[in-house]
């Protein structure tokens, strides 16, 4: 089913899709985006909130895991399949693998149940600043040359990823940290910096987002593309020439 909230008065005209079947927590949730200035529409399964999604357009998703119908993993990747957007989602279990399961499936980041609504609206504001930025970048980068490594072809213009020419599907987070990483071919670049280049996060509270994210992009492209420093970050490493 599909209700919405009230809207305030909005500096920032946006829509947020809350997908949540616990009414007590979806209503708190719509309530505090709501408070922001932002439109707030609640789905409480996902069958309704890949309709939902298609029909409204949200410029955010914030997806529980757990649900009715259909669960999230599988909604999320049939509303980022049909048009890109910024997926949060919601898990009740503090579990890595969970969590690159749910990033694989098109999420750009992740909660862990219970959290602060404070720290919630934070993720939110991170993740639209970004979607406003991407516009500007794709603008800017229209001009930018291919980052081309042989198999691993990265085009910034187009935000589209080929290896051995075939297509590989990255979120939007997944290639824009592929592409800080790749510009920079292997210098080390620290999970701080990333998180503020990427994420546009200036505290380093996210880094096990960071090492999510890395996962799910090795699990694309392959274990080696990302080099791990222990203790302080990651740096690409292009693919070996092919003899």
């Amino acid at each position: 089913m599909l209700n919405s909230s009230a809207q305030s008065t909005a500096t920032e005209p946006h829509t947020v899709l809350v997908v949540e079947d616990e009414p007590t927590l979806a209503t708190a949730i719509a309530q505090r985006i709501t408070a922001e200035g932002w439109t707030a529409r609640v789905a409480s399964d996902g069958a309704s909130a890949v309709q939902a999604a298609s029909t409204l357009r949200p410029d955010l998703v914030i997806m529980d895991i757990m649900l009715p119908v259909m669960d999230g993993l599988e909604a999320t990747k049939r509303i980022v399949a049909e048009r890109p957007v910024p997926v949060l989602i919601l898990t009740a279990r503090d579990d890595e693998a969970d969590k690159v399961i749910g990033l694989g499936a098109g999420a750009d980041d992740y909660m862990t149940k219970p959290f602060s609504m404070r720290e919630l609206i934070a993720r939110c504001k991170a993740l639209l600043r970004r979607v406003d930025r991407a516009k500007i970048i794709a603008k800017n980068s229209e001009n930018e040359k291919l980052l081309n490594f042989g198999s691993l072809v990265i085009d910034p213009a187009q935000r589209i990823v080929t290896v051995d020419g075939k297509q590989v599907h990255l979120t939007p987070t997944e290639f824009d940290l592929l592409a800080t990483l790749a510009r920079k071919p292997k210098s080390v670049l620290t999970r701080e910096k990333l998180l503020e280049e990427v994420w546009d996060w200036v505290d380093a509270s996210g880094t096990r987002t960071v090492d999510s994210h890395v996962k799910a992009l090795r699990h694309k492209l392959g274990s080696k593309t990302i080099r791990t420093v222990h203790g302080v970050g990651y740096a690409f490493e292009p693919p070996e020439p092919q003899k």
